[in-house]
């Protein structure tokens, strides 16, 4: 009873501290910036938008909520030292870093760099002339790192985001033109998540003098005996995948495969920072080469596959379908093929539209399936709806707009938007 009613006590502080952190709003603003140019592809390809971005924060904070409690509860069992001038540290680190790649936002990146800086100081140490007062300050801090510690914090988010994904990595999705590897355009799938995670962590006392917990965490040794508090701060977790060879949401389940496999390599590489220190600059440098192997990995299986959402000889491939549109209450979904309207064989957009047109209070379709097995469905038709049943088709060589797989960096971003421009290019024009 005692340990409780101390958990709630420092858990009410932790709490406190959370909401006092200017990271944490950060985060917040970060996310409804990436929902808002998410939104505004899509307007800018379809004349609507398929999110709302309203929805997709508050999906994004409450989901941050309930992974940082399950993150929490994890790293109680793992052990972390993290003190809250590291964790301001990490921040600073992660933001200057996004102005190489909006992706180095997640904590791997800068966990990764500081511990080899750790490392490479402890190494040259010796033949540096003696550091100002405030890089002194600054070198303190980056040497009381507890890398096997923040080491295994990562694999706990990146196994907490890999069951984000898995679960509404799908629902992240968004239907985009993409120029393929011969020039054509071909549709695909832009998919990204941003949570901002509330970590609320079990740290050890330094000057003892508190209440032993009732267990010993895998990290830390005799560390915990001294006593206990509990530090809230926010940390960022993300994923942002392309797809032009897989349906949504078996992209989703692969990614969440890969990210789970990763948080296992680097718990096993904190644990060998932790018996072995002398290995934490192989452990750091792994932690940032296998997050980059993931990603080769992705673009590997993409090259290797071809393109499924562009149009074949059997008729119109869908590449999307408009929420709550009269395709979607006939159940049509991505990669099926519209073979026949009204009865009438449609190979091309005009044809679509002139097919509909033969019947415009009611439509029947003749669709293919994912197995390649013909389905029927039909329906009314009403004048205040899509004029294409909500159905977003893969796009044919007459596309406008196209959006390129290179990932910007935040100041090329933020410029972007103070601009408001696109670049124009010739044969189309890319977002």
């Amino acid at each position: 009873m005692t340990v409780l009613i101390e958990a709630a006590q420092r858990g009410l502080q932790a709490l406190l501290q959370l909401f006092m952190h200017p990271f944490y709003y950060v985060g917040i603003l970060f996310v409804i910036l990436q929902y808002r140019r998410q939104i505004q592809f899509e307007r800018k390809l379809f004349h609507t938008k398929l999110h709302s971005l309203v929805s997709e924060t508050w999906r994004a904070l409450w989901w941050g909520w309930v992974g940082g409690l399950i993150a929490s509860v994890l790293m109680a069992a793992v052990g972390a030292t993290v003190q809250a001038d590291a964790v301001l540290l990490l921040w600073v680190v992660s933001l200057l870093l996004t102005f190489i790649r909006v992706r180095f936002l997640c904590w791997a990146y800068a966990i990764g760099v500081l511990g080899v800086v750790q490392a490479g100081y402890r190494l040259f140490a010796p033949a540096l002339e003696p550091a100002p007062s405030w890089l002194g300050d600054l070198i303190h801090t980056i040497l009381n790192l507890n890398m096997a510690s923040l080491l295994a914090l990562i694999a706990v988010l990146h196994l907490v985001e890999a069951l984000l994904i898995r679960q509404h990595g799908a629902k992240t999705a968004t239907p985009m033109f993409y120029e393929s590897k011969r020039g054509k355009i071909v549709g695909g799938y832009h998919m990204q998540g941003f949570w901002p995670v509330v970590l609320f962590l079990i740290v050890p006392l330094q000057g003892g003098g508190g209440i032993a917990l009732p267990w010993t965490p895998l990290i830390g040794g005799e560390l915990w005996s001294a006593g206990w508090t509990i530090v809230g701060f926010p940390v960022m977790i993300g994923f942002a995948e392309m797809t032009k060879s897989r349906l949504p949401r078996e992209k989703a389940r692969l990614s969440a495969k890969l990210l789970a496999c990763y948080a296992c390599a680097v718990l096993l590489l904190a644990l060998l920072a932790y018996v072995w220190p002398i290995m934490t600059v192989v452990a750091s440098i792994g932690c940032i080469a296998l997050h980059e192997g993931l990603l080769l990995f992705s673009k590997w299986d993409e090259s290797r596959r071809s393109p499924i959402y562009v149009h074949d000889r059997r008729g119109l491939k869908i590449l999307g379908i408009l929420p709550g549109s009269a395709a979607a209450e006939l159940g049509l979904g991505p990669g099926e093929i519209i073979h026949k309207v009204n009865g009438m064989a449609v190979t091309t957009k005009r044809e679509l539209h002139q097919a509909m047109q033969q019947n415009p209070a009611f439509c029947k379709l003749e669709v293919f399936n994912l197995a390649g097995e013909s389905k029927f469905v039909k329906r009314a038709m009403f004048s205040d709806e899509h004029h294409q049943l909500g159905i977003i088709l893969a796009p044919d060589q007459e596309a406008m707009y196209y959006a390129g797989e290179k990932q910007p960096s935040l100041f090329a971003y933020v410029s972007r938007r103070l601009r408001g421009l696109f670049a124009n290019q010739s044969g189309g024009r890319p977002m």
